[in-house]
């Protein structure tokens, strides 16, 4: 399980202060080498055949032992961030070292094809205390990139890579939510997870008047090394295009791409175990997949009592992502946190991905601190050692699917109890969308449920005109059962009109 504000950069950025990024003294600028898109692929390639070395992490003795508060108060210099002031449409700030952002991080810069190291300099930034501003040659942790997303002129920050292979970004009006990372590994495992680093990165600057970036990032860890090249478009979506290539060192069973990490701590189809004041409170409320087939599927989240995994097999995937639907205020109520304003994230694979599965990992979690939600595409195939394994694939961060539907959507689900049955629950599915424009006065519709285990009564479908929809309810009796796999779809008598609700219930 990851600690939100520790492992990843805390809720909306924010928590790092003002920090901003360097341009290098002249003077010590190194000479540069020659780069191109091949180049970081080939370094991977290289270290792949190479035992695992882990980046450099012992810092001085003033430093070495931050707390958070001391961190965040470490801020970048607004002026000296890499490309500030040239007319670009992005800068970019680093993060300094310390805390729990050890490990050096290389960052590099890349103008016509020649890249060259980006010097760390001290009076990059300013410091809470004097006594934390060492001489030596720290170097950075991460980078943040900038852009006027909201605001004409004004340079905001639209993505963060920082922490292990972690990196999020938001669309215009969006504050901060759930994560992506470079490759996941052994997630939820007993026997632990292997977290992959993005040790060193390449900045390509951008040429005035041009609305993208390009990032490549190298990734390592001591079963995989990665390269990385992102091309990100910020916006009312924010688009990352990505070309990934993986290079294991040894075989590799559990592996995922395309991860997404998140957290949901509680809503109205789970309030087990908590107290809380607030309707909800979730990064994400669902995983969404469109499947190879065509099959458009959702699928709530759970903070479960016991770590749960779900497999969804598939073959050359549409699309997959966590999703965030809810997007009124009082959905949560919370005036610090804005739940209705984080992303969804939603990946599109770009060529066949061949077989494999959309893996979901659900990890209880006491509080809303920690990322306790995890899906990715894991192959079928094991990924062996000596192998090359590309993926290409792009990230819409943003407030829905980047597709249009013409099927019925969920629109909440609660679940309770059931008045005089101890031993049931009601289940309450809102549908909305397409289906319900321009209806006939004599419309109908009927639910189409199936439970893996127990039993399926008592099935009600009616209008919902508050949502300019139509609620579904059914009560579940498991009987004896521990698990069970609830599925239904809204349909005429012309079959279904609406995506698939799945739903994984436990006692």
């Amino acid at each position: 399980m990851l600690r939100r504000d520790l492992v990843k950069f805390g809720a909306g950025l924010s928590v790092l202060g003002a920090s901003k990024i360097a341009r290098a003294a002249p003077a010590a600028a190194p000479k540069p080498t020659p780069f191109d898109n091949n180049t970081v692929r080939q370094i991977a390639q290289n270290m792949s055949k190479s035992a695992y070395k882990a980046p450099q992490q012992t810092l001085p003795s003033a430093i070495d032992n931050l707390n958070f508060d001391q961190f965040r108060g470490i801020a970048y210099k607004e002026d000296r961030a890499l490309w500030h002031g040239q007319n670009l449409a992005f800068d970019v700030e680093f993060f300094p070292r310390g805390f729990l952002y050890r490990p050096r991080i290389n960052m590099n810069e890349v103008i016509d094809g020649q890249s060259s190291p980006i010097v760390y300099d001290p009076d990059m930034f300013t410091y809470p205390d004097a006594m934390l501003r060492v001489t030596d040659d720290l170097g950075f942790s991460g980078l943040r990139l900038r852009n006027a997303i909201n605001t004409p002129n004004v340079m905001e920050e639209c993505a963060v890579f920082l922490g292990a292979s972690y990196f999020r970004a938001v669309a215009k009006g969006q504050n901060y939510g759930l994560s992506a990372r470079g490759f996941a590994n052994g997630t939820g495992d007993p026997k632990g997870e292997e977290f992959a680093l993005f040790r060193e990165f390449w900045l390509e600057k951008p040429k005035p008047g041009v609305d993208s970036v390009v990032i490549h990032a190298l990734m390592d860890s001591p079963s995989v090394v990665g390269a990385f090249r992102f091309t990100i478009r910020p916006g009312a979506t924010t688009v990352f295009d990505v070309q990934s290539s993986f290079y294991p060192r040894t075989d590799i069973t559990e592996g995922g791409v395309a991860a997404l990490t998140g957290m949901f701590y509680f809503d109205a189809n789970n309030r087990n175990h908590v107290d809380d004041w607030r309707p909800g409170a979730h990064d994400s409320e669902a995983l969404q997949m469109w499947t190879g087939t065509g099959a458009q599927l959702y699928r709530p989240l759970n903070n479960p009592v016991d770590l749960q995994f779900s497999a969804f097999q598939d073959a050359s995937p549409h699309g997959f992502g966590l999703m965030q639907r809810r997007r009124a205020f009082h959905d949560f109520e919370d005036l610090a946190l804005n739940y209705e304003k984080r992303p969804s994230l939603w990946i599109e694979p770009i060529g066949d991905w061949g077989e494999g599965a959309v893996d979901l990992v659900e990890i209880p979690t006491p509080n809303e601190v920690n990322d306790n939600i995890v899906s990715f595409w894991r192959p079928k195939q094991i990924m062996q050692a000596g192998h090359e394994y590309a993926y290409t694939y792009r990230m819409y961060w943003g407030w829905d699917t980047p597709w249009p539907t013409d099927l019925a959507r969920i629109g909440a689900t609660r679940v309770g109890g059931v008045t005089d049955h101890a031993d049931g629950r009601m289940f309450v599915i809102d549908f909305t969308g397409k289906p319900f424009e321009n209806l006939p006065p004599n419309a109908a519709f009927h639910l189409v449920p199936q439970a893996s285990t127990g039993t399926i009564k008592n099935v009600v479908v009616e209008p919902n005109p508050n949502i300019k929809g139509w609620r579904t309810t059914f009560e579940f009796y498991p009987g004896s059962a521990k698990l069970a796999e609830l599925t239904c779809q809204l349909a005429t008598d012309q079959g279904p009109i609406s995506e698939k609700w799945m739903y994984r219930w436990t006692p």
